[in-house]
């Protein structure tokens, strides 16, 4: 498949998703939006991949929405609006839900829709010195609402109410310190760190079992607490029957080191 906003590779078992807009500071745009899917569900359905880096060329990771997709949209009708705004739930639902981890590299600004796509990955690394989020929504009149969904999941209500109502933009340190960011790393380190994660899981950890974590961790918000205990035991007993931990538990039985 052919794409002219971000760029798709794959390697030793790991997809590469690259935004490719610096000159734009990778704003997204519907054409992108639809891209970015598009490749995602390639790693989804590519068995051979196992874990995702999602990456930005240039200074800045994602600066939101395009300025000429923001004029565009501001004509559309109800109908046009309601359509444009579930290609981004898809997409931030896809992420979110994608049976692979996820690891994002954030460099420069990222704000309102490009934080919100941060936010929707599993692991978030941030260069110390450059990294910026921000949902600043609310200084143009809009708000950060399908994100705020997947915010406060992360970081808890308090902390996403104070970001989505002030619109401040925090720096890596900060973010780290209230639990957005996984880790702030040194922007020379940045591509390393991010490799070496994507390494870590590759090799140390069942992909059926990472892909399980994700789906218990969507599906057991809004449960009741009984409910969401019931679907944990079911799916811990399910697990039980897999290949990969059938294989796992041999391994450990017999301290063996097992490869993934």
């Amino acid at each position: 498949m052919d794409f002219t906003k971000i760029k798709y590779e794959t390697s030793d078992r790991l997809a590469r998703i690259v935004l490719a807009r610096p000159e734009k500071h990778n704003a997204l745009d519907d054409e992108m939006i639809r891209e970015l899917s598009d490749a995602f569900v390639m790693a989804q359905k590519n068995s051979s991949v196992k874990a995702i880096l999602l990456e930005a060329e240039g200074e800045s990771f994602c600066s939101g929405a395009d300025l000429e997709y923001l004029q565009r949209i501001s004509s559309f009708d109800l109908a046009q609006n309601q359509q444009d705004s579930q290609a981004l739930m898809r997409l931030f639902l896809q992420i979110y839900t994608i049976r692979k981890p996820v690891i994002v590299l954030v460099q420069g600004a990222a704000l309102a829709g490009g934080c919100g796509l941060a936010t929707v990955c599993d692991f978030i690394l941030a260069a110390k010195e450059t990294a910026r989020f921000g949902y600043t929504e609310v200084k143009i009149g809009f708000i950060p609402a399908i994100v705020m969904v997947f915010l406060a999941r992360r970081i808890g209500e308090g902390r996403a109410r104070e970001l989505t109502m002030r619109g401040n933009i925090i720096d890596a340190i900060e973010a780290e310190r209230i639990g957005m960011v996984t880790a702030a790393i040194p922007t020379i380190e940045l591509q390393a760190a991010g490799h070496k994660l994507a390494l870590e899981l590759i090799s140390k950890n069942s992909a059926s079992s990472m892909g399980l974590v994700k789906e218990l961790l969507a599906r057991m918000h809004g449960m009741t607490t009984q409910d969401a205990l019931e679907y944990a035991a079911n799916l811990n007993a399910l697990t039980r029957m897999t290949d990969d931990c059938r294989r796992g538990v041999s391994a450990f039985l017999k301290k063996e080191q097992i490869k993934w």
